[in-house]
């Protein structure tokens, strides 16, 4: 690993918070966080880790500005994001066992399918529809497989959740974007245990970048609320696209 200077993690500190301003409006912070992490020189295992923590400010922060502005009911939601956790816990500690070689083929082509749907929908509006399927089976089954993923691999979960919410679950844009970012902290967390436990993190490295994800997310997600539909849809599909076509060119 390089030496770890102060205007590196000045640097390092502005891409937090860039990461953090989209993410919280469409999720795909990962695509400008982890990269730099790797051009900076922190070894891969490391910096996936290291996004993890820095991701749990920004999901965190999102979270809470959004909570506060009342498009989360915490008390309800937190059995689903504890199911999420729960998950993402149970994908990191047996991601050493699963080949992510066929999930690095398999989900570029997946998120082109979802940024389609996102760009094609005419239904993407801040109204809530009606489910296309039941809650139980969204929140206690789909939601965790999410999660599940986001512990094992990573790139993309948000626009799952998404998809999952919007989708299947009928939700408004808003109301899906909020509770998002809830589910995505939960199951950052719980994958950041299991690369803290091993010791794949770059603490100086992450708190950094946690620092700018701190700012960037809260600013973004007061973006979302006062745009709602009008910036995520287009940064939804943007963002499904760009991490595509990244997994793509990485193969």
């Amino acid at each position: 690993m390089t030496e770890i200077t102060i205007s590196l993690l000045v640097i390092l500190f502005f891409v937090g918070l860039c990461a953090g301003f989209f993410d919280a409006i469409s999720g795909g912070g990962g695509l400008i966080s982890l990269p730099a992490m790797l051009i900076a020189g922190v070894p891969p295992l490391t910096a996936i880790g290291t996004n993890k923590l820095q991701g749990l400010f920004g999901t965190a922060s999102a979270t809470i500005t959004f909570a506060a502005r009342g498009h989360l009911d915490l008390r309800a939601l937190w059995p689903i994001a504890f199911l999420c956790f729960m998950a993402s816990s149970a994908g990191a500690l047996t991601a050493s066992y699963i080949p992510k070689e066929a999930l690095t083929y398999a989900f570029p082509f997946i998120l082109i399918g979802v940024a389609l749907y996102f760009a094609l929908s005419p239904n993407l509006t801040d109204l809530r529809r009606k489910p296309l399927i039941p809650t139980l089976i969204l929140t206690s089954f789909l939601l965790p497989v999410v999660g599940f993923y986001d512990g094992i691999f990573g790139p993309g979960a948000g626009s799952f959740y998404m998809l999952m919410l919007l989708g299947l679950g009928g939700m408004g844009i808003l109301q899906a974007t909020a509770q998002t970012k809830l589910f995505n902290f939960a199951s950052n967390l719980g994958g950041f245990i299991g690369f803290a436990l091993i010791g794949a993190v770059s603490w100086k490295v992450g708190f950094s970048m946690a620092a700018g994800q701190i700012i960037g997310s809260t600013l973004g997600a007061r973006l979302a609320m006062k745009k709602g539909a009008k910036i995520i849809k287009p940064l939804l599909v943007t963002i499904c696209i760009a991490t595509a076509l990244k997994l793509l060119l990485s193969n």
